[in-house]
């Protein structure tokens, strides 16, 4: 259910509370079966995170070229990006809002990252943030030190905080999300108000691999009229999303490729999208989206043509260019 900006920020409800019992024990199921494997499951059918031996190998064909300290420094030098919204459907109270969006920490895997992250974000100043999946560097086992990880960099990021969990996330990281002031937007949406306006913000869980995205349930108390934010780990929502009466997507998970050839042209996309939607602003029918490249790295902690990165968006009421 819905509910206002002022009262999440003021009390929000605990997640055991909002999620169904038998929702959280799919999911857990879900995990259990799938969590670890490398063919089938995810829209792609090959998950690389999953492929220890092509992870070694990839690891070693990058110290032998003699480049993995510049790769590795590479993956820390975080850039803060900025991207214009406009749209004649914005209420007027929200013209001029400000939402950091910060993706893909692959916290326990991404120190050096994290704190450029930090450093950025303290001085941004915006008026929300939300964090689109992947919190974890590993897709199965502990995520404890992720999650101590996260929560160093929470009071660097303006808030409220939102987020969504990705392919790399359990369902049990929500609970401790939550504690630390992360409202986890768990097929869900919330209304935002201000100056007597509203927008909503709603969230679905992963759609990659897990597949337990709903946008009936995340839009179910979201008017057809409302400027709607929809945050997805994936952009591989991309079709029903423009069809769905929301605005803005948000995601993340691409990583932008993460390992490019010059020209940012990515030598693997871990979506199954058209390349165009794989990294930064784009548009398809009504809805604008946003990919984002992510602030921390996944596989390998090295990037190359593709600079990391956390991405201030800007609404403002206007006609879309």
């Amino acid at each position: 259910m819905a509910v206002s900006h002022a009262r999440l920020d003021t009390r929000p409800a605990p997640a055991g509370e909002r999620l169904d019992p038998r929702y959280v024990a799919r999911r857990r199921g879900v995990e259990r079966d799938h969590e670890a494997q490398i063919f089938g499951q995810s829209r792609t059918g090959f998950n690389i995170e999953n492929a220890r031996l092509l992870k070694g190998l990839i690891a070693g064909v990058i110290r032998l070229s003699m480049l993995e300290g510049r790769g590795r420094r590479n993956a820390t030098a975080v850039q803060l990006r900025h991207h214009r919204v406009a749209s004649p459907r914005l209420p007027a109270g929200f013209d001029g809002f400000r939402l950091l969006q910060v993706s893909d920490l692959h916290a326990d895997m991404s120190g050096p990252a994290l704190a450029r992250t930090a450093e950025l974000a303290a001085g941004v100043g915006a008026d929300l943030c939300v964090l689109t999946g992947d919190f974890r560097g590993a897709t199965a086992g502990p995520f404890e030190v992720a999650l101590r990880e996260v929560e160093r960099v929470l009071p660097a990021l303006p808030t409220p905080v939102y987020g969504v969990l990705g392919n790399h996330d359990s369902i049990d990281m929500v609970a401790p999300l939550e504690a630390m002031g992360v409202r986890c937007l768990v097929n869900e949406s919330v209304a935002l108000d201000r100056g007597g306006d509203a927008i909503h913000l709603a969230g679905v869980d992963d759609a990659h691999f897990y597949r337990m995205d709903s946008l009936d349930h995340a839009l179910a108390d979201v008017p057809p009229e409302a400027f709607t934010i929809l945050l997805s780990h994936t952009p591989e929502l991309w079709r029903q999303a423009a069809h769905s009466d929301i605005d803005l997507m948000l995601s993340g998970h691409t990583h932008g490729g993460q390992i490019c050839l010059p020209g940012g042209v990515p030598v693997f996309l871990s979506a199954k999208l058209p390349r165009r939607l794989g990294r930064g602003a784009w548009r398809h029918h009504g809805l604008a989206g946003y990919t984002a490249v992510g602030c921390g790295a996944c596989v390998v902690p090295v990037r190359f043509n593709c600079p990391p990165e956390i991405t201030l968006h800007v609404l403002e009421r206007g006609e879309a260019q």
